[in-house]
């Protein structure tokens, strides 16, 4: 199978396009990047994301007619990024979601001033409603459905329609609950009633009406390396962003999210299983390395791997000679093609810009691979 690439993202409605952003999600690239390496390698017929975050490459090979598989070891990222590869109708997830809601099954709310400010009761009650039954649901309206209340669960109070359950709070991450609480209270901001179905069915509608045709695939929640390991398929194409080195705070970032996904009612600190977690550089590039040369066992010769890749600016590393040293150091065949900059990440829009106070960011850049040989 021959897929045609697609032009870069501004040759997209806007329509098509919204699915993309189902959730906000700060460590993500722009569409643009994995869109022109799937212009730049029109025989791809299957298409692989090791560190895939929220599917920002699974929905350009989406866009561009190939499947696609992505891996991520963090829940949130891969509850996200299933959904950009499932094909259901607006209609569907608003009639899961009002059959839940209708069932009236009994959930245990979590308890403490967090919860009392942070959500009105009875729309605390619907959106605890939704998080157990959506527990022990596999199916693809169940896991949009998750996506969208995962979208809408924490966000900025809009003076018309409401876009978001809580009260207010940052989109791509949750703030902690002390420091929540003490925010609202100093500004008499208590909870107002939020009708979740109502929140639901325009975001449905919004992300769904106009999403492309599913083309299929998978995304894996788990060790990038264990799962290749795992793995049948071939692919001829990859392109992903790894986390930065010394970036740990994915956990705690997205504790209300995780919560949801069916962790505990708190924070957790932990960094347990992430790859940047690495005590050192040197470990760090040997465990990128470890992935390469996993990836390079799942794919075809001639296959190509697209990295973009920064710093952040405490972290006082060079990306460039970091990269690069992973792939060597992989021995699997992987010979660079190219390296180039990408410029600095929009505001807020990559893992570099959480850190501002730290410093300006790093330019980030893009490396394109060729498999020559393949590791066995």
């Amino acid at each position: 199978m021959t897929g045609t690439a697609a032009p870069p993202a501004l040759g997209w409605s806007e329509d098509s396009l919204r699915l993309n952003a189902i959730c906000p999600y700060y460590t993500m690239f722009p569409l643009d990047f994995p869109l022109q390496q799937l212009a730049a390698s029109p025989g791809a017929t299957r298409v692989l994301d090791p560190f895939c975050g929220r599917g920002t490459t699974l929905y350009a090979a989406r866009l561009s007619g190939l499947p696609a598989v992505g891996i991520d070891i963090n829940p949130v990222a891969a509850a996200i990024a299933q959904a950009k590869l499932i094909q259901v109708t607006p209609g569907a997830v608003v009639r899961l979601a009002r059959q839940i809601l209708d069932s009236g099954t009994p959930a245990n709310e979590p308890e403490g001033e967090f919860w009392q400010w942070c959500y009105e009761r009875e729309t605390l009650r619907e959106l605890v409603t939704l998080r157990e039954a959506l527990l022990q649901m596999t199916t693809p309206t169940a896991a949009m459905l998750r996506a969208v209340l995962l979208g809408i669960l924490h966000g900025p109070r809009n003076k018309v329609l409401p876009s978001y359950l809580s009260n207010q709070m940052p989109r791509t991450y949750a703030s902690k609950p002390a420091y929540a609480v003490r925010f609202w209270k100093q500004r008499d901001m208590e909870p107002v009633r939020i009708p979740a179905l109502e929140v639901i069915e325009r975001r449905a509608a919004r992300l769904l009406d106009a999403a492309p045709i599913a083309r299929g695939g998978r995304v894996y929640l788990g060790d990038s390396v264990e799962t290749l390991n795992g793995l049948r398929q071939r692919f001829d194409l990859v392109v992903t962003s790894p986390p930065y080195y010394g970036m740990r705070t994915y956990v705690p970032d997205q504790w209300l999210r995780l919560w949801f996904l069916g962790g505990p009612a708190e924070v957790l600190y932990g960094t347990h299983g992430q790859i940047a977690r690495q005590p050192s550089q040197e470990a760090f590039i040997e465990a990128l390395a470890d992935v390469w040369a996993a990836t390079a066992r799942r794919c075809s010769p001639g296959a190509h791997l697209a990295i973009r890749f920064g710093a952040l600016p405490s972290a006082r590393t060079d990306p460039t000679q970091m990269l690069l040293a992973s792939i060597k150091h992989a021995k699997a065949g992987w010979i660079v093609q190219d390296v180039r900059q990408a410029g600095i990440p929009p505001k807020r829009a990559r893992q570099a810009e959480q850190f501002g106070k730290a410093g300006s960011a790093v330019d980030e850049i893009d490396i394109v691979a060729k498999l020559i040989g393949v590791s066995h």
